[in-house]
């Protein structure tokens, strides 16, 4: 189950303060990608402007910014980032883009390590994958939100916890039906590591090609690495991302007998006419995708 915001936080938002704003001014919200913009949108309703610096698409790990995105932040009344080192090429922008303040969305969630690579040990930034971290950055929005703009406090409120509800209500059945797979069946393999808070929640096993994108992809070992441990284990199905290249996860299907499962989501929305426009789109599409590749494979 989701879990709503904590009391602690419900008392923060719903204690009154003086207003700092006009009434029909909308605030200047800046995103460092569209997942986040997305959730801040449903937070923030018709009172705030939100824009992601990355756009649809785009690979958060590797982006460069533009002399645009400096403006954009120094205009920002509010920018809201990931944090757990994702945004890796945002520290000195930030330095050359003025005194924006800024909030860390993911702050309260105990990571999972990544595990391989150059970055072994260090935090899996994908936390909006899993139903617990999607309340803990949505409460952090809110909050920053209430922080700026205290006299709309209970209205951020409500709105998280409409927005979490509605998650649980499109994810949680099908988080079950990913739990009630027989267990030989439950292993999810993929080419980029960033899908552990998903899998801890749908209780499946995990293998990808390598941990981070910002890492060498589909080197040979890498792919043989995992062929032989599908082929061992007799994996039904194997996936790619959409931001990389299908082409080893379809070699690796290939060459043991497995399905190609198909593309899964998790670091980039799709433009609006896409398939996954919005946040609840992408892990629903997302799981619907796993759900159908370890089913049927």
């Amino acid at each position: 189950m989701i879990r709503l915001l904590a009391p602690f936080v419900l008392a923060l938002l719903a204690a009154t303060a003086p207003a700092g704003r006009a009434e029909t001014e909308r605030l200047r919200v800046v995103t460092s990608f569209t997942i986040i913009q997305d959730m801040a949108a449903n937070v923030a309703g018709a009172r705030a402007d939100i824009v992601s610096l990355t756009p649809p698409g785009a690979d958060i790990h590797l982006y460069e910014p533009t002399p645009r995105d400096i403006l954009r932040i120094s205009n920002a009344d509010l920018v809201l980032l990931n944090g757990l080192e994702l945004e890796a090429w945002f520290g000195g922008f930030l330095d050359n883009a003025g005194e924006a303040p800024r909030a860390v969305v993911s702050d309260g969630l105990v990571p999972m390590a990544i595990s391989g690579g150059e970055y072994d040990g260090q935090p899996n930034p994908h936390g909006w994958m899993g139903l617990d971290g999607a309340a803990i950055y949505i409460g952090n929005i809110a909050q920053a939100l209430s922080d700026l703009d205290p006299a709309n406090a209970d209205e951020y409120r409500e709105n998280a916890q409409g927005y979490l509800g509605r998650i649980e209500a499109r994810i949680g059945p099908l988080r079950d039906r990913l739990r009630a797979l027989p267990e030989k069946r439950r292993v999810l393999v993929t080419s980029e590591g960033a899908f552990s808070y998903l899998a801890r929640d749908a209780h499946l096993g995990e293998l990808f090609l390598w941990p981070v994108n910002a890492d060498q992809q589909g080197l040979p070992q890498q792919v043989r690495r995992v062929i032989d441990a599908v082929r061992a284990r007799n994996i039904p199905a194997v996936f790619s991302e959409s931001t990389v290249s299908a082409r080893p996860a379809q070699q690796i299907a290939r060459e043991t007998g497995a399905a190609y499962g198909g593309v899964l989501f998790v670091d980039t929305l799709s433009a609006r006419d896409g398939p996954v426009p919005s946040y609840i789109d992408l892990l629903a599409v997302t799981s619907e995708t796993i759900l159908r590749g370890l089913s049927d494979g």
